[in-house]
């Protein structure tokens, strides 16, 4: 854990780092009734924090690799669009600050971790990703190169940066000189990542599955994955109605000892619809209705949130039917969200048409030359000829179409040395 207020000095350490964060820095200059005689910064990321201890941790080449993570809240001053979950003023992630002998020992790490980023995307959250390195403009403030996940919205049409892991090189290290004894008995400076993974990706969640009657979340990270309701009527004795419930209730405990995160809403003050209701709200996968005929037949009906198809089945075959329908829907919800994103990205390779995408709230693959300048121009065209706003680079995808030898850049002409993924973005 390293400290969340921290004298200024530290963070100008490192010059390219403070003039991208600087209009985000949030600063304690009062104590009470008295002006502070230095203004202390709030905590908008952690590398200018807690690398001055790296450089005494690390005395020898015995000392690395050196790999520490750490949950925290950081504040960013968000002034322009403030967004629940997507761009907030404080929020929490878990970042980690590791430092190796050399470079190539940070590629492996800065790949490793962004695939380990992608599955909790697509595997556990249901939501597709494009894996693939930022641009110099885009890049993370001081580092070497960024890489990230990339994800889509289909309700606003603009892309979202799901997590990013950064080769920071050696700029922090000469900053803080983190240098190290090797093994020849010289002095070598290390190589540094960082890399980081926030509450957003909740948001990217219910932005992309969820609907207008609510959360529609993946089984996999569902807190409940199965709600069991019981649908008595007013014919029926109370001694009938606590049958019932207890038969609900060993149907519950039934699934969570198969594995099954299922919860039973015996609450009598609330209608059977209005529980509906408040459990598709929450997004609950499976919802187990539980009738008086039902009770009397041995079975019960099963609702799906994601697209809201019924089925009856056996009270016997109800643990296995729930596993299987976990599985079914999770992918299910990958798949469709699969579906859209791909269906919304699009191929140019001229500006003709590209304005007219964007509106149309697509993401837009195209040839590029890689030059600060050429992304500029972007910005700027779209800015002038759109109300929508400006576009930007989301990343250079890993996965790579073929690029001609002749292939000139969209937007400049000049040769173009690789297709990049353009899109408005939060």
């Amino acid at each position: 854990f390293s400290p969340m207020f921290f004298p200024g000095s530290r963070l100008e350490a490192e010059k390219d780092h403070i003039e991208d964060f600087a209009p985000e820095v949030a600063w304690v200059t009062r104590s009470g009734n008295t002006d502070l005689e230095q203004p202390i910064a709030v905590r908008p990321t952690s590398e200018t924090v807690m690398y001055p201890h790296y450089a005494q941790w690390i005395r020898s080449h015995r000392d690395l690799p050196l790999r520490l993570n750490q949950w925290c809240n950081v504040v960013r001053w968000e002034f322009k669009h403030p967004t629940p979950f997507i761009r907030s003023r404080e929020f929490l992630w878990q970042e980690g600050h590791t430092a190796f002998r050399t470079k190539e020992e940070c590629d492996v790490e800065v790949r490793q971790i962004l695939d380990l980023y992608r599955r909790v995307y697509e595997e556990y959250l249901a939501i597709p990703v494009v894996p693939g390195k930022k641009s110099e403009k885009e890049k993370f403030a001081g580092g070497l190169y960024t890489t990230t996940v990339e994800a889509y919205v289909p309700g606003s049409g603009r892309g979202v940066q799901g997590a990013t892991s950064h080769c920071l090189g050696q700029n922090f290290a000469k900053m803080f000189n983190i240098e190290y004894e090797d093994q020849q008995g010289g002095r070598s400076m290390v190589w540094q990542n960082s890399w980081g993974f926030t509450t957003r990706t909740l948001g990217v969640c219910y932005m992309v599955h969820g609907d207008d009657d609510g959360l529609v979340l993946p089984p996999k990270v569902a807190p409940i994955q199965a709600i069991v309701i019981t649908i008595p009527n007013s014919k029926i004795t109370d001694e009938m109605k606590e049958k019932m419930n207890d038969a609900a209730q060993e149907m519950t405990d039934s699934l969570k000892a198969a594995g099954v995160r299922a919860k039973l809403d015996a609450r009598d003050n609330y209608t059977p619809g209005w529980k509906y209701n408040h459990w598709e709200l929450k997004g609950v996968p499976l919802r187990v209705e539980f009738g008086v005929r039902d009770f009397e037949n041995g079975t019960c009906v099963i609702a799906r949130r994601d697209n809201k198809v019924k089925e009856t089945v056996n009270i016997a075959d109800l643990n296995n039917r729930c596993a299987e329908l976990c599985e079914t829907v999770q992918q299910d919800m990958f798949n469709r969200a699969k579906e859209v994103r791909d269906a919304n990205i699009i191929k140019l390779t001229s500006w003709d048409g590209f304005v007219a995408a964007l509106d149309e709230k697509k993401l837009i693959l195209t040839p590029w030359c890689e030059t600060k300048e050429s992304e500029e121009l972007v910005k700027k065209k779209t800015t002038t000829e759109s109300q929508g706003g400006a576009a930007k680079t989301l990343c250079i995808p890993f996965e790579q179409p073929p690029l001609e030898d002749d292939a000139k850049c969209f937007i400049t002409g000049e040769k173009a040395t690789c297709w990049v993924l353009w899109g408005r973005s939060y």
